[in-house]
């Protein structure tokens, strides 16, 4: 959830069978309950003061940080701005090389780098910038991005997974899109064609006026839908469990193979919404931990610990706090070589 006021830096799958899967879907609007606007819910928001633990817990399954944001300094330092102007307190205010080395040093044993430019132009620098880190670095996976409808965008990919990249990053609110806009049916065909994933801030929240776009008036399941159904070879992860739509991102869950969705600032308690667990247990083998570290306003660890206090059975929390996201980036099922270093 980076802002948009940032300075220049630079064949398908078998379906499950969850009903039939061209059948109208019923109601993926949202549940009755209020929206966050309508709930009062708006940036900016606090920071918390809670207590973060030392190390990830060692009776835990290996853990992978599916959601973590690398940007060269002067973009993170914006970053920052603007949170601290408009979202909400940056606690942990580290350049890329301090992310990376905090949570490896924690037991965190992979983590997907995310970044997106906000504007045509900047996103060769930072997928080479990404590249680089990613490079010195085994265990982080790192994705590309593009900005949606600059020219020579597919170009732009391509070079991305030439350069090690494993998939692409996307932002409907930063960059101003809707899911299913006639300028994104290229990049979809580029990723699908590449095999490699897609992650893509869909959801309406966490939302915020000094966005350059109303994200309601873009963002809707409903429109996710038509995407997977268009590009049904497309692997496509949506942040935040969809909020605040979770229990339409559940039913999508339920009824798109292809269709991920990761826990980043969903289940910590942070925002006054019930827990959605709709959206966490429809398919458990499809859902992936995420923080949005370094860009939090609380503990690095508070969803980790939230997410292992869920119940959730041993095969299952496996999945969710790293299996999933290494089966998703086609890494295997086990941590890298230098994860014992942690």
């Amino acid at each position: 959830m980076t802002p948009p006021q940032t300075p220049h830096a630079e064949h398908a799958p078998d379906e499950h069978t969850h009903g039939d899967a061209d059948a109208p879907v019923p109601c993926l609007a949202s549940s009755p309950a209020a929206t966050w606007r309508e709930r009062g819910i708006q940036m900016p928001m606090p920071a918390l003061a809670d207590e973060e633990g030392p190390r990830v817990d060692p009776g835990l399954p290996p853990v992978v940080d599916a959601h973590v944001h690398l940007f060269p300094d002067r973009v993170f330092e914006a970053v920052w701005r603007w949170f601290d102007r408009y979202g909400w307190p940056i606690r942990y205010k580290l350049h890329t090389p301090d992310v990376v080395s905090f949570l490896l040093s924690r037991g965190v044993q992979r983590v997907v780098a995310l970044h997106y430019a906000h504007k045509p132009g900047m996103a060769r620098a930072l997928n080479a910038f990404v590249a680089e880190v990613a490079k010195a670095e085994p265990r982080v996976i790192g994705l590309g991005t593009v900005y949606p409808g600059e020219p020579g965008a597919v170009g732009i990919l391509e070079e991305a997974f030439a350069l090690g990249l494993k998939g692409v990053k996307l932002h409907c609110h930063v960059q101003a899109f809707a899911p299913d806009a006639p300028q994104l049916h290229e990049l979809y065909e580029a990723c699908a064609r590449a095999g490699k994933p897609l992650v893509m801030h869909s959801g309406r929240e966490p939302s915020s006026a000094q966005y350059p776009v109303d994200p309601y008036q873009l963002c809707a399941a409903e429109r996710v839908e038509r995407v997977l159904k268009d590009h049904p070879t497309l692997k496509l992860c949506v942040p935040h469990l969809g909020a605040d739509e979770f229990d339409a991102y559940a039913r999508l869950l339920e009824r798109h193979d292809t269709l991920w969705l990761d826990t980043t600032m969903a289940v910590g308690g942070y925002f006054p919404v019930p827990l959605p667990r709709k959206a966490l247990e429809a398919r458990p083998e499809r859902v992936l931990y995420g923080t949005d570290f370094p860009n939090i306003p609380y503990a690095w660890d508070r969803e980790l610990r939230a997410l292992a206090g869920l119940g959730l059975d041993e095969a299952a929390l496996a999945g969710v706090l790293g299996g999933n996201t290494l089966q998703l980036y086609g890494e295997g099922g086990s941590p890298s070589p230098g994860a014992s270093r942690c």
